[in-house]
């Protein structure tokens, strides 16, 4: 295609493409933005070791990080189509949402970095909480737990 002719219908198709890819990333860094949410939140749950909020946080995790590998799957070949209209990048707020979109994965890589490590922190606490309980009933002298010698032979005879 040339670019100093160009018909209203590939001009349409260039400025549809551009609101398609812009509306995209849009959505990306709200679900990223999301995330990040959920993992501050989490972070505190962990913090307080409050089992329930983990799980939850977890589960909505899981979900935000589906939504996003599906705007990916569809965002890469927009972004070809973009790239093949737009060869400089520089007539758009594209360049500055990838760049907004790269932050936002960086603090969310972050953030889940250090929520692994507190997490990772506690279970050792715990783990630590387990050995160290000494079993009440360990000690006590039982007739049933003894290994002193009883009778091996009951008489029965009358």
């Amino acid at each position: 295609m040339s670019s100093t002719t160009l018909s209203q219908r590939e001009i349409d198709e260039r400025v549809a493409v551009l609101k398609r890819f812009r509306f995209l990333l849009e959505e990306k860094r709200r679900k990223f933005r999301d995330y990040l949410t959920v993992l501050e939140k989490q972070e505190f749950a962990i913090e307080a070791e409050d089992v329930d909020t983990l799980v939850s946080h977890t589960e909505i995790e899981q979900s935000i990080v589906s939504e996003i590998q599906t705007i990916q799957k569809v965002i890469e070949p927009m972004e070809r189509m973009y790239r093949e209209f737009h060869p400089s990048g520089s007539d758009s707020d594209i360049p500055v949402l990838a760049t907004d979109l790269d932050s936002l994965q960086k603090k969310v890589l972050a953030q889940n970095e250090k929520n692994r490590d507190l997490l990772k922190s506690h279970m050792d606490t715990l783990r630590q909480k387990i050995i160290s309980i000494k079993n009440p009933y360990a000690k006590r002298n039982s007739i049933y737990a003894s290994d002193s010698q009883t009778a091996a032979h009951i008489d029965i005879k009358q």
